[in-house]
C-alpha cells in the first residue's frame, strides 16, 4: 500500500521543463514558427492572407500594423528574414522575455504606423524585415545608452554580421524601404524607452558635477 502522506514523483512532470537559459530562444523560435505556419496556410487556394498587410492610408490597411511581421511574399522572403530574426531576437530575449516583448511591440508600432502614413498609395507592405532592422538598431543603440562593454561588443559583432542589411533603407522598387526605415527608427526608440533609467542616472550624475 502507498503511504498517503508521501508524495510520488510524476514521471511525466518534467517533460516540458525547459532550461531557463533556453526559454528566450524558444519564445523567439515560436514567433518565427508562427510566421512559417501563416505562410503555409497562405498556400491554400483562395486563402490570400497577404491582403491583410499594411495598405497605406487605407482604414482597412491599419490591421497590417499588427499582422505585417507574420506575412511574407513567398518562402524566399520568409527564409531571408527568419535567420537574422531568430539570432537577433534571441540576443534581445536573453536579457528577459518581457523586455523582448516590449522591444518587439515598440518596433512593430513605430514601423507599422510610419509605413501606413508614408508608404505609396495602393501598395501592400509585408514581412518581418521591419523587426529585423529594429532588432539590429536596438542592439546597437542599447550599448550607447547603457555604456556597458558587453552590450557595445555585442552590438559591434551584430553590426559586422548583419550591417549589410542597412542598405535596405535605401529606396528601391518593390522593397518596403519605409518599413525598413521606420523599423530601424523603432529600434532606437525602443532602446531609449527600455534603457531610460540608465540615461536618467547619467543625466543625474552630470547635473551634480
Amino acid at each position: 500500500m502507498t503511504d498517503p502522506g508521501t508524495e510520488q514523483a510524476d514521471p511525466g512532470g518534467d517533460a516540458l521543463d525547459i532550461p531557463e537559459w533556453l526559454r528566450p530562444v524558444v519564445v523567439v523560435c515560436t514567433f518565427a514558427a508562427l510566421m512559417w505556419v501563416v505562410e503555409i496556410i497562405d498556400l491554400i487556394p483562395g486563402t490570400n492572407l497577404d491582403r491583410w498587410g499594411i495598405r497605406p492610408r487605407e482604414i482597412g490597411g491599419l490591421i497590417g500594423i499588427v499582422t505585417m511581421p507574420l506575412l511574407h511574399d513567398g518562402f524566399g522572403h520568409l527564409i531571408s528574414n527568419t535567420i537574422p530574426f531568430v539570432i537577433m531576437g534571441s540576443l534581445i530575449a536573453a536579457s528577459g522575455v518581457a523586455r523582448y516583448a516590449l522591444v518587439t511591440l515598440i518596433i512593430t508600432a513605430v514601423a507599422g504606423v510610419g509605413t501606413w502614413l508614408t508608404g505609396p498609395g495602393h501598395s501592400l507592405h509585408l514581412g518581418a524585415s521591419a523587426l529585423v532592422f529594429g532588432y539590429l538598431t536596438y542592439l546597437l543603440a542599447r550599448g550607447f545608452f547603457e555604456r556597458k562593454p558587453g552590450y557595445i561588443l555585442m552590438g559591434l559583432v551584430v553590426l559586422f554580421l548583419y550591417g549589410g542589411v542597412l542598405w535596405g533603407v535605401l529606396p528601391r522598387p518593390g522593397i518596403s524601404w519605409q518599413g525598413h526605415v521606420f523599423g530601424a527608427l523603432g529600434g532606437v526608440v525602443a532602446a531609449r524607452v527600455v534603457h531610460a533609467e540608465a540615461v536618467a542616472r547619467r543625466q543625474a550624475r552630470a547635473a551634480t558635477m
